[in-house]
């Protein structure tokens, strides 16, 4: 059987305060009319379906159009999607009875039994062939929060991820038959994996976030991972990050964007397969440089003339300076000119001043709740904040997270 692996969607990101419905909607366009012609018989998607826990009802249509569009199109197409850390557990959750009538299993979170076990039922989905035989069981792990897993301890949070792991193998060996694979997909930081400069978020707050991949033991066919964008394997083969469909960032420009695709003969992977995703607008990035090669690079900045306006590239400029330039944004939009760019962000260093290297003005948006408290503590006092303070913060910040969420989960 062959199954198509793909993670970390963010639908209804802004791109530093633009939206990018046009890209993410190419990207759905272009991945509905490879499954007609590949004709998988599962697509896993591996968390971080949505970018925020609120998303907006343009974003949701995006999903729900698409899931539609594809059993219209491949009705025995089976579809298996898990909440990544990104994601509202119970919105994901939410319409799950009416996903099923359109072969898709949606799983935001891990549930226990009153006998203190996993319920590990739910959380096993099979796997079929175009004939409707039983091919493989799909281990859908969707983000571990620590509330679900220990009750809220991060210090007990790696106990309780290999407790979730065990407990759930142990179930898909019972069930599976002889020349069954088992596939596991997980939203998490594998130690070792590479992550992106600046645009994945913390997957677990409090310092604990990376976990084994001796977690997923050689009886697993296959590892479909979501969270971090860079496509990658981590150690073996069989265990994949897919990466995201879309560079989240300029640092993430020059990755090959792609779906995976994975055929397994009986209960062992035959060939895995990147397809790569067309790249709807461009990423473009001039500098680090000081101010006159910037203009320059600029002006000499080749362009398409005749694209639509939604399709002009992203553009980053990194300038180097002396001192802070009052007419900084002027210039660079006066090198710019008519070209059709989209100027996201102008991003100011001094390298020649003294002390520690600083941007005139942070960007807010790019960084992060823990980011923003050290920096507000290195202020007041001077230093860094010890490590028991960044721990309390940390568990608050988990708190508040999970709180949002719950908000979201039907009473």
């Amino acid at each position: 059987m062959k199954i198509f692996h793909t993670a970390d969607w963010h639908l209804g990101q802004t791109f530093h305060g633009q939206e990018r419905h046009a890209e993410h909607q190419a990207f759905l366009a272009w991945l509905l009319e490879t499954l007609k012609a590949r004709r998988p018989d599962a697509l896993l998607i591996a968390g971080d379906v949505f970018d925020v826990v609120n998303p907006s009802l343009r974003s949701q249509a995006l999903l729900y159009d698409f899931i539609v569009d594809a059993h219209a199109a491949l009705p025995e197409l089976e579809i298996v999607m898990i909440a990544g850390n990104h994601d509202s557990a119970a919105r994901i959750e939410l319409p799950g009875p009416l996903l099923e009538r359109l072969n898709t299993a949606a799983l935001g979170r891990v549930l226990w039994l009153d006998d203190g076990t996993l319920d590990a039922e739910r959380l096993l989905v099979p796997l079929h062939d175009a004939e409707g035989e039983r091919r493989a069981w799909c281990l859908a792990l969707p983000f571990l929060r620590p509330a679900e897993v220990t009750g809220g301890d991060i210090a007990a949070y790696p106990e309780g991820i290999e407790r979730v792991h065990r407990e759930l193998l142990a179930a898909a060996e019972a069930r599976r038959e002889p020349g069954e694979a088992l596939i596991a997909m997980s939203h998490a930081h594998l130690t070792g994996a590479a992550v992106s400069e600046a645009s994945e978020r913390p997957i677990v707050i409090g310092g604990e976030e990376s976990v084994p991949a001796s977690l997923f033991p050689a009886a697993i066919a296959y590892v479909a991972l979501g969270h971090l964008h860079r496509p990658q394997q981590v150690n073996e083969a069989r265990i994949r990050y897919s990466g995201s469909p879309l560079p989240l960032d300029f640092s993430e420009s020059h990755y090959p964007h792609q779906v995976l695709e994975v055929t397994l003969a009986d209960d062992s992977v035959a060939a895995i397969e990147p397809l790569a995703i067309p790249r709807h607008v461009a990423l473009s990035r001039v500098g680090p440089a000081d101010l006159e090669t910037v203009e320059a690079a600029l002006a000499a900045l080749e362009t398409e003339p005749d694209l639509p306006r939604e399709r002009w590239p992203w553009l980053e400029v990194r300038v180097d300076l002396d001192t802070p330039r009052p007419d900084l944004r002027a210039r660079i939009e006066a090198a710019i000119g008519d070209k059709p760019l989209r100027l996201l962000r102008i991003h100011s260093r001094y390298p020649n001043a003294g002390g520690d290297e600083a941007p005139a003005s942070v960007d807010l948006e790019s960084l992060t709740p823990q980011e923003v408290f050290a920096r507000t503590w290195q202020n007041r006092y001077g230093e860094a904040p010890p490590a028991d303070v960044e721990r309390d913060f940390a568990a608050l910040l988990q708190q508040v997270q999970e709180s949002d969420a719950d908000e979201e989960r039907p009473r």
